[in-house]
């Protein structure tokens, strides 16, 4: 027994003696130790940090302001194409119609947003193609070939916009009156004199008054529908049974055999072009 203990300490003593001399050679150290710690300070080097040098020079060329132009109109739109698309279009009229037959059907999910914002994007794109032409020919294409400035692209660019909202408004300038009001400005001769920050407001006020003008009537047949069906539930005794339920197919069944759709397109269309 004590021979045993005996070979077990030699066995321990000789492997720690071998271990050190190992670690002494190589110069390495158990990881988290004090002395292990100091020497990788010791051989770690800085962080060399690249220098970076940004220099603005003037273009040379009328083709090296273009190409910038280009480049800050591009940026321009991917920020603000939403919002342009939004208010400064037929686009907002035409979401805010499909959404309301949405819900007049009494449909929560079908069809899905994302599908009407689709219809009403290329509904959007084929009622201001002509305005998008027109851009791009007289203010976008010139500038790009070094014609024209900046300055006066972007006056070629708000014409034909400002052409197609004050066509759009139909002579209903109460909204104009009202900014103008509003901001204390001398009351314009013609539509000419409207500056672009007061005919665009006024513009999206319009849309707004049109597109729930078209929601009411679109709503009065399925309303109806509902009451009837409601009334008609309520006399047989089942007041528990949502009317929504029962009305639905009815109001798709008439939704269906009038064109719905077809008649709701060619209405907007009328109302635009």
């Amino acid at each position: 027994m004590k021979f045993k203990i005996f070979k077990i300490a030699v066995f321990f003593i000789l492997f720690f003696s071998f271990s050190s001399a190992v670690f002494a050679q190589q110069g390495n150290f158990p990881e988290g130790s004090s002395q292990g710690t100091m020497e990788m300070n010791r051989n770690t080097r800085p962080v060399q940090i690249p220098n970076i040098d940004i220099n603005i020079t003037q273009p040379q060329s009328g083709s090296e302001v273009a190409f910038s132009v280009r480049l800050l109109i591009v940026l321009t739109i991917l920020t603000l194409a939403p919002s342009l698309l939004l208010l400064l279009t037929c686009f907002l009229r035409f979401s805010i119609v499909l959404d309301f037959i949405k819900r007049a059907l009494s449909l929560q999910q079908v069809p899905p947003t994302a599908i009407l914002n689709g219809i009403a994007f290329f509904m959007t794109l084929f009622v201001m193609w002509p305005t998008f032409n027109s851009i791009y020919k007289n203010a976008y294409k010139p500038m790009a070939d070094g014609e024209i400035g900046i300055e006066q692209a972007y006056r070629e660019a708000e014409q034909p916009l400002r052409i197609f909202m004050a066509q759009q408004m139909d002579g209903d300038y109460r909204y104009i009156e009202l900014f103008m009001s509003i901001g204390k400005m001398d009351k314009p001769n013609d539509l000419s004199d409207v500056p672009t920050y007061v005919l665009i407001p006024a513009y999206i006020l319009h849309e707004l008054t049109v597109a729930f003008k078209i929601g009411i009537y679109l709503y009065i047949p399925f309303i109806i529908i509902d009451m009837v069906v409601a009334s008609i539930l309520m006399s047989m005794g089942m007041m528990m049974l949502p009317p929504v339920q029962i009305s639905m197919p009815f109001k798709l069944m008439l939704f269906v055999l009038v064109d719905g759709w077809g008649l709701l397109i060619q209405s907007l269309f009328n109302s635009v072009l």
